[in-house]
């Protein structure tokens, strides 16, 4: 019996032959992600760890460090990569959330497992890598064993047909599947079919992010000449990529043409059977939009955003707030002139790292206000007050709504 892209890497990272639904495998763990928080809430210094070159360590949910608490975090993360000789170190300037950073630096690699304590690992994904987020002791276990373990669920197949027209992006095709499908709890998904070969690869990464909030286990991409060509010019070429077997065995395959999908806003509370078409939403004042995140803060969705902005005016009463998913991000956009536009049009470009996204610093919203993210999460209280409403949409709809003050379709400036 065939196999999927989870099930073999799985098999392969295990030393079996194959594997199938509801076995338990132990696997090796060919990288491990340590991040800020992990060293600010709860740090014992290992005696010995599986292996430093398997290891990485990347400032970014609090970067520079909002309080005490996190600035005391960065001593440990210094001397523990000092004395284990870590090399791969992304400290304060060096830094960004750690799955733009990850995929900067092709730490993600096809068919290879990666682990993280951040819940949106699962944006390793689009590499064709099996990443997951698991919690901060299973990190801990993994970074001194160098294994972990993992059940093998049903996998859903999504067969990608057509092209995405202009102006709809990655968080459109997400925000389009968790409307129509809603959660996928237990299960791994799997994308793939004729379409992805024209789909970007930050779009990739967005949907690939954006799993975790269907509670999937994992988020696949296959592989292919786009992902190959993003690996060659990284350097990276020793790897071994996953394909899905012709005779796999799917718990669902589920087709979506791109060429008939249009721009989606998800509704406050939750992104799950949850959205409507930008045409369809409710008219809605905002009080912030909000660009960013590891979903949407990648070079292409400042791009986007700058070419909306582009010598416009963020209405009045309106906040702006960008921020790039990493440093190498913020230089290459300061140096393309996309922070220029954003600043020229009203918006404030933070530093990188989470910032806002998760409701901690730099951007939160107040009680009764009504905030337009492009970031990962909107249930209740994620981005500050639980009094206020979240409503999710991509980079472009974001944008164009900061300039209306009202959530609109960036491709026609139509008010809803």
């Amino acid at each position: 019996m065939g196999m999927t892209m989870m099930e073999r890497i799985l098999a392969r990272r295990a030393g079996l032959a194959s594997v199938a639904v509801g076995d338990t495998v132990t696997v090796d763990v060919d990288m491990t992600v340590l991040i800020d928080l992990q060293f600010s809430t709860m740090w014992l210094q290992p005696l010995r760890i599986a292996d430093p070159d398997k290891v990485a360590i990347v400032m970014d949910h609090a970067v520079p460090a909002p309080t005490i608490k996190d600035a005391a975090g960065g001593p440990h993360a210094r001397r523990f990569a000092a004395e284990f000789g870590i090399s791969r170190f992304y400290d304060v300037g060096r830094h960004g959330i750690c799955h733009q950073v990850v995929a900067e630096n092709g730490l993600a690699r096809p068919g290879e497992i990666l682990a993280c304590t951040d819940s949106h690992t699962c944006a390793g994904g689009a590499y064709n890598t099996a990443a997951r987020g698991l919690g901060p002791a299973e990190v801990y276990s993994i970074l001194c064993t160098g294994r972990t373990w993992f059940q093998v669920s049903p996998t859903i197949r999504y067969e990608l047909l057509g092209e995405m027209p202009a102006g709809v992006s990655g968080k459109d095709v997400f925000l389009h599947v968790a409307n129509e499908f809603g959660d996928a709890t237990n299960l791994n998904l799997e994308y793939g079919g004729p379409g992805l070969a024209s789909m970007p690869l930050h779009d990739r990464r967005t949907i690939a992010t954006q799993g975790a909030e269907l509670s999937a286990d994992f988020s696949t991409f296959a592989h292919d000449d786009v992902l190959a060509a993003h690996f060659e010019a990284l350097g990276v070429t020793d790897y071994q990529p996953s394909h899905a077997d012709s005779d796999a065995t799917y718990a669902d395959v589920r087709e979506i043409d791109l060429s008939t999908l249009v721009p989606y806003v998800a509704r406050p509370g939750t992104v799950s059977r949850n959205g409507l078409p930008v045409t369809e939403i409710e008219p809605r004042k905002i009080d912030q939009a909000f660009i960013g995140s590891c979903a949407n803060g990648q070079l292409d969705d400042l791009r986007i955003a700058a070419g909306v902005l582009r010598g416009k005016q963020v209405a009045a009463g309106v906040r702006l707030i960008v921020t790039p998913a990493s440093q190498q991000v913020y230089r290459d956009a300061l140096r393309l002139g996309y922070l220029q536009d954003i600043a020229d049009a009203g918006g404030v470009v933070t530093n990188a790292t989470c910032g806002a996204c998760f409701g901690y610093h730099m951007g939160l919203v107040g009680p009764g206000e009504v905030c337009l993210t492009s970031s990962t999460r909107n249930f209740t209280g994620r981005m500050g007050s639980p009094e206020a409403e979240i409503y999710m949409a991509s980079p472009a709809t974001v944008a164009a709504s900061a300039i209306a003050g009202r959530i609109v379709d960036a491709r026609e400036g139509t008010a809803r």
